[in-house]
């Protein structure tokens, strides 16, 4: 009685429908009546009267729906042909402001039950009727089969995700890669990305970077490092991006010489370096000690015309600051406010460290009352950020 009373009289026919859909559905598997005919008039009236639910009311009638869901066994094996096509006449009968919410309804349940190859078969069967559930739905499944360690599954889904969806949501691609945390099955893996770069050529490229960058994110990075050597084999070869990838995740691996070799291997195959990938170099260097490999770096830097921004300044004067060459930090940092580049708290405190260290404490003393006096001013975490031009 409360929920008619907030409803109009046409989202009150509205869920009336679905009241009705339910109780089809419960008769047929229960009692075995097959009442689909009425359930498809009463569906195809109120649709055909263009009735345009308020949003709560659809919000209200997707719950009903959720639970009505749950009371009919969704067990593996258990979802007959008849049963998904019901759900698929739900989803396609729908009003359009609601067809997302119900199917991944659906989706979300079938998982939850175990179902995985259900809600597959759901997904692709919308899809062939040009209903397209969004990336949400996908990445339930993605989840999911994680969770069973079903490679198989994992695999056709986001297969699926790529022919459906023409840009996926980063989201995606870290699913995919956390599906493959359990296990060590490498030739699925590479089987898998050779499908996606064909399916997906010419964007390959850019795909196959980002499941690169995702396996990377999720601490895989032997698989990362498996997939980048198997482009030597697909259409799509290493561009910027995917070496800039790959160096930074052999440097928070701690793989420096291997970091350097890329790095080299790079500019032998004519891949100009930019400021993301020398950044990356001079940081990992400074982490790991490696001072003199910075200035090394760090005029070959120049040499090529690339001008140092916040983060590369951040690195060599911590660098030179760390070996004992304080005269050297100074001078980059007086450079960098030349140039009106904005100091970090991090430069700031990097400094005042070394010449404490060093015995300059009234210097040290001075940046300090200078770096107190400018805080509102310095530079933050977004000014690390330096777009590609």
């Amino acid at each position: 009685m409360l929920v008619v009373c907030k409803l109009d009289f046409g989202g009150f026919l509205f869920l009336l429908s679905f009241y009705i859909f339910g109780l089809v559905f419960l008769v047929k598997n229960v009692v075995g009546i097959d009442l689909s005919l009425m359930q498809n008039r009463i569906i195809s009236i109120l649709v055909g009267s263009q009735i345009s639910p308020h949003l709560a009311t659809i919000t209200e009638v997707i719950d009903h729906c959720k639970r009505l869901t749950t009371r009919v066994s969704f067990d593996e094996g258990e979802v007959k042909d008849d049963n998904l096509n019901q759900m698929i006449n739900a989803v396609e009968n729908a009003p359009e402001s609601a067809t997302r919410k119900i199917g991944t309804a659906y989706v979300h349940n079938l998982c939850k039950a175990g179902n995985l190859f259900t809600a597959v078969r759901l997904l692709q069967s919308l899809c062939d009727k040009n209903i397209f559930l969004g990336p949400s739905a996908y990445n339930i499944i993605l989840v999911a089969a994680s969770e069973k360690n079903d490679i198989a599954i994992l695999s056709q889904v986001f297969k699926d995700l790529i022919v459906s969806c023409q840009s996926l949501p980063s989201t995606s691609y870290l699913k995919l890669a956390r599906g493959f945390v359990k296990t060590n099955d490498d030739v699925q893996l590479l089987r898998l990305v050779k499908e996606v770069s064909e399916m997906t050529f010419p964007s390959s490229m850019m795909v196959v970077n980002r499941i690169i960058f995702a396996f990377a994110e999720c601490g895989q990075f032997d698989k990362a490092l498996l997939i980048f050597k198997q482009m030597e084999n697909l259409k799509c070869k290493p561009d910027l991006v995917t070496y800039n990838t790959v160096l930074d995740l052999l440097g928070h691996a701690g793989r420096i010489d291997e970091m350097l070799c890329e790095f080299a291997s790079m500019k032998e195959a004519g891949i100009l370096p930019d400021f993301i990938s020398y950044n990356t170099l001079l940081n990992q260097l400074w982490k790991v000690g490696r001072l003199d490999l910075c200035s090394v770096y760090s005029r070959d830097m120049v040499e090529s015309g690339i001008e140092p921004d916040l983060l590369t300044y951040t690195a060599l004067i911590g660098s030179f600051g760390q070996s004992g060459n304080i005269e050297e930090s100074l001078r980059l940092f007086n450079e960098m406010k030349t140039k009106q580049i904005r100091p970090s708290i991090y430069i700031y405190r990097s400094l005042i460290a070394s010449l404490k260290k060093m015995g300059k404490v009234e210097l040290a003393m001075t940046l300090l009352e200078e770096m107190n006096a400018s805080m509102s001013n310095l530079a933050g975490h977004k000014d690390f950020k330096r777009t590609r031009k």
